[in-house]
């Protein structure tokens, strides 16, 4: 079992014939995500890649054609967050937005919009998700990545390959990996996924990558030494970040005293969840 994407998944995929969208698309067929289709304004009815992808004017209409029940975008920041609203308006129930440097105002009307609707946002600015072996939506390597029971929810798109790899090279294997992004307004947070891991049986390890910045660290250490039966690990990058400087996400700074990579740590650590001082050592952690 895992979360969030697995053999059910029907994957529509938004700005399918631009050249990362193109790129992904094959990426992700070629791992065996079923992809039903893909949408570009005044594109419908055109195939791409072999004809093996249909071409769709709308997510609604793919979705009426297709059964599509999850969506991967692939398009501008200035036409991603209408990108997500039309794919809620469709009815897609997981909506996974790669696209960055979506503006902070633009991301608080998504989330206004969603919210009652029903439909779980991950990202934007993410790497997206992974199930090893079944399923992947996003840019993920699928090939750092092996099926396991370890969950591996993080902030972090390059901090996650890196312990996906790590834990390959112990042959320890992965449920689900989900990358949720580090901008400071998103959709799916840490404690969604752990309650997502915990509920799951095919998960018996959380692995949680966190970054300097916001609390929403610390709020998952409260959740986790509250609700969470299962071994959690975690490690927080940007230890060396000067205040004030923005490192990478633009969630990623540490203002006014709050959201250091030492407060999250102890607030982790005070959760009973070791932090490891490397993304490598996550692995051997768990290996023993």
């Amino acid at each position: 079992m895992s979360i969030l994407i697995n053999k059910d998944t029907r994957l529509v995929v938004q700005g399918v014939t631009g050249s990362q969208g193109l790129f992904h698309t094959k990426r992700m067929l070629d791992y065996g995500t079923n992809v039903v289709g893909g949408t570009r304004p005044g594109k419908g009815g055109e195939w791409v890649l072999d004809g093996k992808v249909p071409v769709f004017d709308t997510v609604k209409i793919a979705v009426q054609a297709t059964g599509a029940n999850t969506s991967v975008i692939f398009v501008p920041a200035a036409y991603a967050p209408d990108a997500i609203l039309e794919a809620a308006d469709a009815d897609i129930k997981l909506i996974i937005c790669l696209t960055e440097h979506i503006p902070v105002q633009d991301m608080m009307r998504v989330r206004k919009y969603l919210d009652p609707m029903g439909a779980r946002l991950v990202g934007p600015n993410c790497p997206g998700i992974l199930t090893p072996g079944v399923s992947s939506v996003g840019i993920i390597p699928s090939n750092i990545a092996i099926p396991g029971n370890v969950g591996v929810v993080s902030r972090s798109g390059t901090l996650t390959y890196e312990v996906l790899y790590a834990l390959k090279e112990l042959g320890i294997g992965s449920s689900t990996c989900v990358g949720i992004g580090g901008d400071p307004i998103n959709g799916t947070n840490f404690i969604d996924c752990l309650q997502l891991f915990e509920d799951d049986p095919q998960t018996d390890k959380v692995v949680m990558i966190g970054e300097i910045g916001g609390t929403d660290e610390e709020k998952a250490a409260t959740f986790i030494r509250e609700n969470m039966t299962k071994p959690v690990f975690g490690f927080i990058a940007g230890k060396t970040a000067p205040p004030g400087k923005r490192m990478g996400h633009a969630g990623a700074i540490v203002e006014g005293g709050e959201g250091t990579a030492e407060e999250k740590i102890k607030a982790l650590n005070a959760a009973g969840v070791p932090v490891a001082s490397n993304p490598e050592e996550i692995a051997e952690m768990i290996a023993k």
